[in-house]
């Protein structure tokens, strides 16, 4: 039976009527415009500043709207903010948002929701954590009107306040931004286009959003995840396909309308359909990263740590699961090549794939025979090759290592915790970021080394964090670019993680589908279905 036949029509038609009287407003049955999409992993997390994991930035992006936005050239634009003022000082910024914003149950956006929902994304991000560092007072001094007082001049306000992906500012009602950080929410009212139909939601095979009928999109045309918001379906349908040949045998049968991320090597079998489209939504492509826990043995040894960045070399990553050298490219840069802080500086000699140096290393660490709990993503094509490749080049390089794999949804609400690897913790796995999210030093999550407050792994370094704090406060390009430098350095000295080489990744739909906005991360306003 085909996903079409699964997910009738009547049974949407009841659907749609069912969420929306739940909301006040029954529409009139008529002939739905549905997008089905095939995501790269299923939704399991809804807090999209609870965890950075990609599939819950989508829905964030989906079910709630930004003070800022990114555009197509990178450039900080305002979303829900209709004006600001800075004073000659710069120190007071007072914003003032769009008229006529609501969430999505009739309440009006208020100045009130955006400080609560500042403080709590500024209490789990990065960037967020320095925002708030240099803040004096932030107030809302009218029903629309905010003010952000600094202590001291600070040159990332709005790119930290329009940062384009995880953690990425999203607005929430008070009463659901109050939540403490390290609690998931669980309501998922925002004022965003599509409105999430909770009660449709069934983790393992599908989220249902519904077009929010009371957004007011920006007058400008769309832009990355900035300008108009405008959409132009009724309903979007996430469809969990954990097999990657059997999404895109429905996409080819017309039974979806859209992989995210379709695997690299099926992709010559996409390009021969004329029915279908290939698009790669982020240019500058993505990272992959080995992430370290350092809280427990035997990666809370930084000698260790650096024998692992010695033995590894990104060639045998990339090859294992891109494949095809047009789609990636080798780049010891902790910031993106093709980015204006891109350097080799500091890991000239790391990344080379040299075993004898890492284990003589590893000998000098002391190293104990603690087993690495390596965690491996089974079910997302472009990092299951990954924890293979990592746990045989560590072992030769004479690491104990134990290779487990999940799900990685599982994965992601594993890393969380900071038991002992032998008590249900773990000492690495391996990811993927965007470029645009790890471009500096200060944007970059896995660079937050302040202790607990960092992301899960936790490194613990005050010298990167005076580095960071450094490149938040300089306004010279020049400048900055040193400090970055000197951020690469000492973490090649204090690896927080390792940058395993650049990838782009092409979204495939069908030819019916237009509108697709190369935005960074998935956007899925915009797209007509012809």
């Amino acid at each position: 039976m085909g996903w079409s036949d699964r997910f009738g029509r009547l049974g949407r038609i009841a659907a749609v009527v069912a969420v929306m009287a739940g909301f006040g407003a029954v529409a009139p049955v008529r002939a739905e415009t549905v997008l089905r999409t095939a995501m790269h992993s299923d939704l399991r997390i809804l807090d999209p500043i609870w965890t950075t994991a990609l599939i819950s930035t989508h829905h964030g992006f989906m079910v709630y709207d930004t003070l800022f936005a990114v555009d197509e050239k990178l450039e900080v634009k305002p979303q829900m903010v209709d004006t600001w003022t800075v004073s000659e000082d710069k120190l007071t910024w007072t914003f003032t948002l769009r008229d006529g914003l609501e969430f999505h149950d009739g309440q009006p956006v208020t100045a009130e929701d955006c400080v609560a929902s500042i403080r709590r994304w500024g209490a789990r991000d990065g960037m967020g954590q320095k925002l708030l560092a240099v803040t004096a007072e932030l107030t809302a001094t009218g029903p629309k009107t905010f003010v952000l007082k600094l202590k001291e001049p600070y040159g990332l306000v709005l790119s930290s306040l329009g940062k384009p992906s995880a953690n990425i500012l999203f607005i929430m009602p008070k009463r659901v931004a109050e939540t403490d950080p390290n609690t998931q929410i669980t309501d998922s009212i925002g004022s965003g286009p599509f409105i999430f139909a909770r009660d449709l939601w069934k983790p393992g095979e599908r989220a249902v959003y519904l077009r929010n009928p009371r957004y007011r999109p920006r007058a400008e045309p769309p832009s990355g995840s900035a300008g108009g918001k405008v959409v132009k379906v009724d309903r979007v349908e996430w469809i969990w396909i954990p097999d990657a040949q059997t999404q895109v045998s429905a996409l080819l049968r017309g039974e979806i309308d859209l992989i995210e991320a379709p695997p690299h090597d099926l992709l010559p079998l996409l390009k021969a359909d004329s029915n279908i489209a290939l698009k790669v939504l982020a240019p500058m492509g993505r990272q992959y990263a080995f992430r370290f826990n350092v809280l427990h043995k035997p990666f809370d040894n930084p000698l260790i740590r650096q024998a692992v960045a010695i033995a590894f070399n990104q060639e045998d990553f990339v090859k294992s699961t891109i494949g095809d050298p047009a789609y990636y490219v080798l780049c010891k840069s902790l910031f993106p090549c093709g980015s204006p802080l891109a350097m080799d500086a500091g890991f000239t000699d790391r990344l080379e794939g040299n075993i004898a140096r890492a284990r003589a290393l590893i000998q000098q660490a002391g190293y104990d025979g603690s087993p690495v709990v390596l965690m491996q993503s089974t079910d997302n094509p472009s990092l299951s090759n990954l924890a293979p490749v990592a746990k045989a080049i560590m072992e030769r390089a004479g690491l104990k290592v134990d290779l487990q794999a999940m799900d990685w949804q599982t994965l992601v609400a594993r890393r969380t915790r900071r038991d002992a690897p032998t008590a249900g913790g773990w000492s690495a796995f391996l990811t993927s970021w965007g470029s645009i999210d790890v471009l500096d030093p200060a944007s970059t999550s896995f660079l937050n080394a302040s202790c607990d407050k960092a992301g899960f792994g936790w490194p613990c370094d005050a010298e990167i964090e005076r580095l960071r704090d450094a490149f938040a406060r300089e306004t010279d390009a020049a400048k900055q670019r040193a400090i970055a430098e000197a951020v690469q350095r000492r973490v090649a000295e204090y690896p927080t993680h390792i940058q395993l080489g650049q990838y782009l990744q092409p979204t495939a739909y069908r030819t019916s589908i237009t509108g697709l906005l190369a935005a960074g991360n998935l956007a899925l306003w915009n797209l007509e279905k012809k």
